[in-house]
C-alpha cells in the first residue's frame, strides 16, 4: 500500500537546482499514491485569497494535486492569513509546497516559515553552495547518485573544468559516470572537457598564486572572452589565496591528519602545500586583502569588473614575493 504523501511541505533557501529538485520530489510521491496527480504553480505576488481558496478546495473527483506557492517570502499578510487559515483544515490529496528564500522584508514573510514548521510541514533546505567544499561534497554526491565514483584528482578537475553551476556540474557528473562506466578520474575529465580547463577562474587562480604574471593574464583573458562570470573567477582567486593562507598557517604535516582539522579533503591540503612555496606572511596577508577587495569589486562596487579583477591578478602576482 503506498504511503500517502505529506499535505504540507516547506522548501527554504535558493540554490534553484535544489529547488526544483524538492519539488519534483514532492510531485513524485503524490503520483505514487494517485497517478493522475498534477502540479500547479503560482507566484505569491500573483495570488489572492479567493484564488488560494479556488486551487485548494477539493475536487469533483478528489483527484490529487500539488500546488506550489513561489517566492513566498514576498507573501502579503492577508495571504498569509489565508494560507495558515486554509492548514487548518487542509483538503484531502492536496499537497502544498511553500518556496521561501529564507528571508523576507515584512513581518509576515519572516514570520511564515516558523509557522509552517509548527503546522507540522516536512521541510528541505535548499541553501546556495556557495563554499568549495560544498561544491566538492555536491559532485561527490552526483556521481554516487548517477552510479559511479569519482577520485579527489577527477573531483578537482571537473570543478576546474565546468565552475560552480550546479546543473552543469551535475550534467557534467552524470555524462561523466555513463561515459566512464562509472569510475571518473582526472583523465577522464580531462578527455571530455579538453579547452574548457584551461579557461576557468581556478586556472587563473592557479597562474596567479604560483607568480606567473603572464600566464595568469592570459588565462584571464580567455576567460572573460568566452564568457566565463566575473564572481567566479572572482571566488576562484579567492579560495586559492585562503586555502594556502591556511594550510600555512597550519604548518608542514601530513595532509591526510591534517583533513579533519582543516575541514578540507587531504588532496587540496597537498596542493596548497605546493603552492605556498614562495608565499610569505606578509604577501599572504595582503592577498587576502586584495581578494576581499575583489569581492565587493565584482558584486558591483567597481565601474570597471574586467579591470579590477585584471588589477586583482596583478596584485596577487606581485603580492608573493612580499616576505
Amino acid at each position: 500500500m503506498t504511503t500517502a504523501p505529506a499535505p504540507l511541505h516547506l522548501v527554504t533557501g535558493e540554490e534553484e537546482l535544489l529547488i526544483e529538485r524538492a519539488v519534483r520530489a514532492s510531485l513524485d510521491a503524490a503520483k505514487a499514491a494517485d497517478p493522475t496527480a498534477d502540479l500547479t504553480r503560482m507566484r505569491v505576488s500573483d495570488l489572492t485569497p479567493p484564488v488560494l481558496a479556488e486551487l485548494v478546495s477539493p475536487s469533483l473527483f478528489a483527484e490529487g494535486r500539488v500546488i506550489v506557492l513561489e517566492s513566498a517570502q514576498d507573501i502579503s499578510q492577508e495571504l498569509s492569513d489565508a494560507v495558515l487559515a486554509y492548514l487548518k483544515a487542509p483538503a484531502e490529496g492536496i499537497v502544498l509546497v511553500v518556496v521561501h528564500s529564507g528571508g523576507g522584508r515584512s513581518k509576515a514573510a519572516k514570520a511564515l516559515p516558523g509557522a509552517l514548521k509548527k503546522a507540522g510541514a516536512e521541510i528541505t533546505e535548499c541553501p546556495k553552495l556557495t563554499k568549495p567544499a560544498e561544491r566538492e561534497s555536491f559532485v561527490r554526491n552526483e556521481v554516487r547518485r548517477a552510479g559511479g565514483k569519482i577520485d579527489g584528482a577527477g573531483l578537482m578537475a571537473l570543478l576546474d573544468s565546468v565552475g560552480s553551476d550546479l546543473r552543469e556540474l551535475s550534467s557534467a557528473a552524470t555524462q561523466l559516470v555513463a561515459d566512464t562506466g562509472g569510475v571518473v578520474d582526472e583523465q577522464a575529465v580531462r578527455r571530455y572537457h579538453t579547452g574548457r580547463a584551461d579557461v576557468t577562474g581556478f586556472a587563473v587562480a592557479e597562474k596567479a598564486v604560483a607568480g606567473d604574471r603572464a600566464a595568469a593574464l592570459e588565462s584571464l583573458q580567455w576567460a572573460m572572452q568566452l564568457g566565463v562570470p566575473h564572481v567566479l573567477v572572482a571566488d576562484a582567486l579567492a579560495d586559492a589565496v585562503r586555502t594556502i593562507a591556511r594550510v600555512s598557517a597550519a604548518g608542514r604535516g601530513n595532509p591526510n591528519q591534517m583533513a579533519g582539522e582543516l575541514g578540507m579533503p587531504p588532496w587540496k591540503i597537498r596542493k596548497a602545500q605546493g603552492q605556498s612555496r614562495g608565499w610569505g606572511q606578509d604577501g599572504l596577508a595582503s592577498a587576502m586583502r586584495v581578494v576581499a577587495r575583489l569581492n565587493a569589486e565584482v558584486k558591483g562596487a567597481a565601474a570597471d569588473s574586467t579591470y579590477a579583477l585584471q588589477r586583482a591578478v596583478l596584485d596577487v602576482v606581485a603580492a608573493k614575493g612580499d616576505r
